[in-house]
């Protein structure tokens, strides 16, 4: 069953499918939900994830998802598999300049040419179907909009609110 926001704000024109939302509980620390009913902490402190953690979780999930089926069509339905990404942010410009993913499959028993067909079927289905890469390799336009200003205050430099 679908969740949605409390009502202490209006719900956004654009609310709907793929929508998400963060609430602030304490300084610099917020409550990431989805319509799903789940629930991310986002922070620094114990027990958070801080947003460039979630930025490549969401890279190397959206690896590991687009990747599952073919993968099991090669190393069989129950395979195991760890994906890893790595990388911080360039404190100068503020962003990160490169993230690294690595990925840990039990390859034992299979021959090199197995071995590259793996190597292989994981870089075009991740390439195929990794929305989340996809968006963030060629570079993304992000706006920011605050809601409940009128239009000449939001386009009068309300819309960058970092």
């Amino acid at each position: 069953m679908p969740t949605a926001p409390d009502d202490r704000f209006e719900l956004p024109e654009a609310f709907g499918p793929g929508s998400v939302w963060a609430d602030r509980v304490a300084e610099r620390t917020l409550v990431g939900r989805n319509q799903r009913g789940v629930e991310i902490r986002i922070g620094h402190g114990e027990g958070e994830i801080n947003p460039g953690e979630l930025l490549k979780l969401a890279l190397i999930g959206c690896a590991g998802m687009s990747s599952d089926i073919p993968l099991g069509r090669r190393l069989g339905e129950d395979f195991d598999m760890r994906l890893w990404a790595h990388g911080t942010a360039d404190q100068e410009q503020d962003r990160y300049l490169s993230i690294a993913e690595e990925v840990q499959l039990d390859l034992e028993g299979l021959s090199q040419d197995e071995v590259k067909r793996v190597v292989t079927v994981f870089g075009r289905a991740v390439a195929a179907a990794c929305t989340v890469e996809r968006t963030i390799v060629p570079g993304v336009e992000v706006t920011h909009t605050i809601l409940g200003q009128d239009q000449d205050q939001e386009h009068a430099g309300g819309e960058d609110a970092r």
